[in-house]
């Protein structure tokens, strides 16, 4: 993870700029960075302003502007804009640092399963060695003459007829079959430990940038005011936005180019930090921009202020465009819901399962979002920091184990969940995500499919079920023929079980168990 911080650093020094290794910068040097540069370390900004993508540490898509006094995170992009910042915090100080450190003890707090074979065998073990011993001792003082070759005989068809190769064979046969049908699915689960807990989460918390959602604005809605038509709205939108460097203009002009929209060139372009934009088209003034645009250039918005508040409480950014001070149209710019994301979301509320949303994005948004996809509005879990993510699922997790027996589950994508997709009892990424989500987490749904979810945790049950039967055939073999292997039919039906004989039921027993965990492969999920 250290290695996305940037490797340099611009330091103003004499008033000359420097580049100097990040590991040199100190608190109270003046650093400057440049449109498309990664911040080096946190600060405030004295001199500028600028755009700056943090949807690494709060998770929000849409770029924040920054100006003169405002806070700025280190390891975030700065999309445009050239700036002037004093450092602040820097090493192990930083956010990033921050981030690192709670992913390291997440880690290292996760405590082990304890198989249910190996409990088995514990006590199996020593107590068919003293069945067995005890067989040699009984036969050789009671049983018929030859006494010590019948003692022998006895003795080591008990060892055979225990021999918990099943046992042995019970779990790891059904965990490869379990994490290659998995795989078959687009569901890669990293360790089998995973795959025997992911049956007993009860809760799940989504992230949403990038999960939930496509983490990429797009065009959502454009209303017409006046005269112009909506193709008409976007196409100068599109020619105004074509010279800004904003993730919103970048949207404008993408669902320009999908239309086959052919926009005019622009004159006297000039972008207006927290405001928008404006230029010459045809020797009329446009602007683009917000209600503060608006407002500053005396544009009135009565007649669509309903309009505007109801775009913004679905948790879009709405943008106006006006022609010589005319209100022509509006655009609402969202990042908007991933495919069958709300269709998971109802699989897992059908496996009662109980569904959280977690979110740096601001709580207007996030109850949108949530809307959409069916989570209830008491499960959204808004405004929160990388650091209080991981708050927020150990916070779940000690009410879950408080009252009633569930694990709780996170599913992300970025470098923000990290704390938290290693805090949790069974950690998702998407396979789309980031290196680090990857790394950290327990499971990765390859097919980028969020329904993948529940049929991940489908495949954990049948999976513990086919180890549980297995388990209980090879105990149950155990338990009916040890006693016929110790001679006990011998007084009634002189039968004795030959050691050749175990053998045989004893391959027999591998094989049932081998084949019953083959079948696993036939179950849909």
């Amino acid at each position: 993870m250290i290695g996305l911080q940037a490797k340099t650093a611009r330091v103003v020094r004499d008033k000359k700029e420097v580049d100097i290794l990040i590991e040199e910068v100190q608190v109270g040097n003046i650093i400057r960075v440049r449109p498309g540069e990664k911040i080096p370390v946190d600060g405030v900004i004295i001199e500028g302003d600028s755009s700056v993508d943090e949807s690494m540490v709060t998770g929000e898509s849409i770029p924040v502007d920054k100006t003169k006094g405002d806070t700025i995170i280190g390891a975030t992009m700065n999309k445009s804009g050239t700036f002037l910042y004093k450092a602040t915090k820097v090493g192990k100080d930083t956010m990033l640092a921050q981030i690192i450190k709670l992913v390291e003890e997440a880690q290292g707090s996760k405590a082990p399963v304890q198989r249910l074979a190996d409990i088995i065998s514990s006590y199996f073990v020593p107590i068919v060695i003293m069945l067995a011993i005890g067989t040699f001792v009984v036969w050789y003082i009671f049983g018929p003459s030859p006494s010590f070759l019948f003692a022998m005989l006895n003795m080591v068809a008990v060892l055979i007829i225990a021999c918990p190769c099943a046992m042995g064979l019970a779990t790891p046969t059904a965990i490869m079959v379990g994490t290659g049908l998995g795989a078959n699915n687009g569901i890669l689960i990293k360790d089998a430990e995973a795959l025997e807990l992911a049956h007993k989460v009860n809760t799940i918390i989504f992230d949403k940038t990038g999960t939930l959602t496509k983490g990429k604005p797009e065009v959502t809605d454009i209303i017409s005011v006046n005269k112009l038509k909506e193709n008409g709205i976007l196409k100068f939108a599109a020619a105004i936005e074509k010279g800004s460097e904003h993730s919103l203009a970048e949207a404008i002009v993408k669902a320009a180019e999908s239309k086959q929209l052919v926009v005019s060139a622009v004159e006297g372009f000039r972008a207006i930090a927290g405001h928008g934009v404006e230029g010459i088209i045809h020797g009329d003034k446009i602007i683009l921009g917000n209600r503060r645009f608006m407002n500053r250039e005396r544009v009135s918005m009565a007649s669509v202020s309903e309009q505007i508040s109801l775009l913004e409480n679905s948790g879009k950014t709405v943008m106006m465009l006006a022609i010589d001070s005319k209100l022509e149209g509006l655009i609402a710019v969202a990042d908007t819901i991933k495919e069958n994301a709300d269709e998971a979301i109802s699989l897992l509320q059908k496996m009662r399962i109980n569904v959280f949303m977690i979110t740096g994005d601001n709580k207007r948004t996030a109850f949108a979002i949530a809307k959409q996809v069916g989570i209830k509005k008491e499960n959204v879990l808004a405004e929160v920091l990388p650091q209080e993510k991981e708050k927020n699922v150990k916070k779940l997790q000690s009410t879950n184990y408080k009252l009633k027996p569930g694990l709780v589950g996170f599913v992300g994508d970025g470098i923000n969940d990290a704390p938290a997709l290693a805090a949790a009892d069974v950690g998702i990424a998407m396979g789309s995500g980031t290196d680090v989500a990857i790394e950290v987490a327990d499971i990765i749904l390859i097919n980028k499919d969020l329904r993948s979810v529940a049929k991940a945790i489908n495949l954990s049950k049948k999976t513990m079920k086919t180890i549980k039967l297995n388990l209980f055939w090879a105990f149950g073999y155990n338990v009916i023929l040890i006693p016929v292997a110790m001679g006990v039919l011998y007084p009634f039906a002189k039968i004795l079980l030959n050691p050749i004989f175990a053998s045989f039921a004893m391959a027999m027993s591998s094989i049932s168990v081998v084949t019953n965990s083959l079948l696993l492969k036939r179950v849909k999920i």
